[in-house]
């Protein structure tokens, strides 16, 4: 569902805690890495999300090499009193210490000394969603959860997110927590655009169930999705990013050309359209977006006001369809055929197994 305005707040999964639909996402905050912006335009960003009413910063630790951190640190004490108006999230897993293998992680050693480091960049003293960034298979989930639940108790951190974890291992820890009576799994942030959907064959699923808040970022695939590119001119204009990324394929093209079809229709950007399309969808709380320049996020933020028709996002639904890991699709085709055998459930009709219509059970 689209929201208005930045300060339509949300629940974040079954928590308590309430959040802008829109997150701001500081990954581009510094220079360090060459993507990013300076400190000035960094503020005017961070600044103009909250004046809009945002509330929701999302960064991590080693995003500009900790910088990203830093800044939005100097921001909030200049400015005494908007910190705890703010939900502030950091993620812990990646490594700024070159050649310690207990600098990054999920390891108790690495979780502690990484929050540490987390809390004095941002100087504060606590965070109020600490994100595990990635899977750590060399580290027992036991060790990762009760060392989060035990700094929750700590008061040093609110919430535990995971992001882009598989779903077995974050059922498995979601679960373990419950069990165990530690922190569980507040929310999930992981990629999710019309360019990737994949997430909607098991995380979504697994989100709905579990009640977790579901964070996409990449709404706009790297740009992919924001209108610069065209058939004609693929070439971006950081050549940096391109370097990594290079240009979009023809099967996303198809995507790319749809989208600005919508958009025309509707009369708004694509940009607007595919963030607006990624906010709609089922399962999704609060969108990460990572503007780098002030005019990205104005740009960004008039999704907010944008809803799209049904015909047109029907129209997207079907170009940006996903292939899912199997056994979502046999899942889908023959689950009521199977359960319900030809009877009617909730007003929806079942189909009849073949066998069953020309040769009734009688065993």
């Amino acid at each position: 569902m689209a929201h208005d305005t930045l300060d339509s707040y949300v629940g974040l999964g079954r928590s308590g805690l309430k959040v802008s639909p829109f997150c701001l996402g500081a990954m581009n905050f510094g220079e360090e890495g060459g993507f990013g912006c300076d400190v000035e335009e960094s503020e005017k960003i961070l600044g103009t999300y909250l004046d809009r009413g945002g509330n929701f910063v999302d960064t991590a630790n080693f995003y500009t090499n900790g910088h990203s951190e830093a800044i939005l640190g100097d921001y909030f004490t200049a400015h005494p009193g908007l910190r705890d108006r703010i939900v502030l999230a950091t993620k812990f897993y990646g490594n700024l210490h070159l050649g310690d293998p207990n600098g990054g992680g999920a390891s108790r050693k690495a979780i502690v000394g990484q929050l540490e480091d987390s809390l004095r960049r941002l100087r504060t003293d606590y965070i109020d969603l600490y994100w595990l960034h990635n899977h750590d298979r060399s580290t027992p989930i036991e060790e990762t959860l009760r060392t989060l639940d035990d700094l929750v108790t700590a008061g040093k951190i609110r919430y535990v997110g995971f992001s882009d974890t598989p779903a077995w291992f974050t059922a498995k820890a979601h679960t373990m927590a419950l069990l165990r009576d530690w922190t569980p799994v507040t929310a999930l942030q992981m990629e999710y655009s019309l360019l990737e959907r994949t997430i909607e064959g098991e995380l979504i699923p697994l989100a709905q169930d579990a009640g977790m808040g579901m964070l996409p970022w990449g709404p706009l695939k790297s740009g992919y999705l924001s209108g610069r590119y065209t058939r004609d001119d693929s070439t971006p204009v950081d050549s940096k990013r391109a370097a990594i990324l290079g240009a979009p394929t023809a099967a996303q093209f198809k995507v790319i050309d749809a989208l600005a079809e919508v958009a025309a229709d509707a009369g708004t950007t694509s940009a607007a359209a595919a963030l607006s399309w990624v906010q709609s969808r089922p399962g999704i709380t609060s969108t990460l977006i990572g503007p780098r320049t002030l005019a990205h996020l104005e740009a960004n933020l008039t999704a907010l006001d944008l809803h799209l028709t049904p015909a047109q996002t029907a129209t997207l639904d079907e170009v940006s369809a996903p292939t899912l890991n199997f056994p979502y699709d046999l899942n889908q085709r023959v689950g009521s055929m199977l359960k319900y055998a030809g009877a009617t459930v909730d007003g929806v009709p079942s189909a009849v197994y073949p066998s069953l219509l020309e040769y009734p059970a009688r065993y």
